[in-house]
């Protein structure tokens, strides 16, 4: 029991130290996800990500919005939300900070998904955007 406990301890301060690390390791816990709901599930398309990213939407608003709108067009830059609030980059590259604890992601995976898609994202769909990001160089 003890030595479990200081098992996930260090494994813990190894991620912490090792942002990349933590990145994989969300992505391996999303692909998880998608082979339990979907025994189909091969792996996750970055193009499929890109897309996510980058397609213009109606909102029912009137309103064309994507994550872009805030993100801007290179994951790699600082954007704003529509409150001016500043957005650090997204792209794990210059950021990465980013896809590196489970809460946050999930939070802000559904908080963005129910403003631009007004809906929650598939597990395929998170998965594919992480790839995306983690391949943006």
């Amino acid at each position: 029991m003890k030595m479990t406990i200081i098992l996930k301890l260090v494994f813990l301060i190894i991620m912490a130290k090792n942002p990349a690390l933590a990145n994989e390791t969300i992505l391996k816990d999303f692909e998880a996800l998608a082979k339990s709901s979907d025994a189909k599930f091969i792996k996750f398309n970055i193009s499929a990500g890109e897309k996510i990213f980058r397609t213009e939407r109606i909102h029912s608003k009137g309103d064309k919005i994507s994550c872009m709108t805030c993100h801007t067009p290179d994951p790699k830059k600082t954007g704003l939300t529509r409150a001016n609030k500043v957005i650090e980059p997204i792209a794990p590259v210059v950021n990465p900070e980013r896809f590196t604890d489970m809460i946050k992601v999930n939070k802000w995976f559904k908080r963005n998904c129910n403003d631009v898609l007004e809906r929650e994202c598939t597990i395929q769909e998170k998965g594919d955007f992480i790839a995306y990001m983690m391949s943006v160089k």
